[in-house]
């Protein structure tokens, strides 16, 4: 499959399913990413080097291409919600994309809202034209220091139904396409940390009965 991975920002592929995304083209598959704020300018300590972060964490993970957007970044609720939609169903189109895993709407960062939102939205693409494929999966992630800080309780918060065993070694990549971005690891007990990630895919594992696991919230997935 064609699994296509939407995200606010670089590193936010790592964070939320970076070890999915190993163990997706190690067994085969094909993964794309598609970044919607490329420089991240707001981010403290940015790394002057995140071209080249960006490209060696996606060759650790065995991503086959990345789309990029310009979007502003801790912005993107300033910017009208179909410039979203359509970038993302530009990548949907080319890439022909099968699943697509995103955002979770109610994560605490506005970009990360914005970007699920767009992504609800561009999903319905192949209903509306001729040549893309039908989506199989919409797949919600949760990004550590993000997800976990949802404290509107007037939305559904991220709800874990799907999960997908990574092993140590798939926690052991996934945290050094992390390393690979300067600046983004941070010492425990930060949720940005190798303890916590480890702890995070254990307890996840724990509640499937696998050995490590990255959780989603599946939104529909047809065979």
């Amino acid at each position: 499959m064609n699994y296509l991975v939407v995200v606010a920002h670089p590193d936010d592929e790592v964070l939320g399913a970076g070890a999915t995304i190993h163990k997706l083209a190690k067994d085969g598959d094909k993964v794309a990413v598609s970044i919607m704020s490329g420089h991240a300018a707001a981010r403290a300590n940015i790394s002057e080097t995140l071209n080249e972060d960006e490209s060696e964490a996606m060759s650790i993970l065995g991503v086959k291409k990345v789309y990029h957007a310009d979007f502003p970044n801790i912005k993107m609720n300033t910017v009208p919600h179909l410039e979203l939609v359509q970038f993302i169903e530009s990548c949907i189109a080319d890439w022909q994309a099968d699943a697509i895993i995103t955002h979770h709407p109610s994560d605490t960062n506005i970009d990360h809202q914005e970007t699920g939102r767009a992504v609800n939205a561009a999903c319905r693409l192949f209903q509306r034209t001729q040549g893309v494929p039908k989506l199989k999966a919409l797949l919600y992630m949760e990004v550590l220091s993000s997800t976990e800080w949802n404290l509107n309780t007037s939305v559904n918060a991220f709800r874990a139904n799907y999960y997908v065993e990574i092993g140590k070694d798939g926690v052991e990549k996934k945290i050094d396409a992390l390393k690979a971005y300067a600046g983004v690891m941070r010492p425990f007990p930060h949720p940005r940390s190798e303890e916590v990630i480890e702890g995070l895919a254990a307890f996840r594992g724990g509640q499937s009965g696998r050995a490590y696991a990255e959780a989603f919230e599946c939104v529909f997935w047809a065979d």
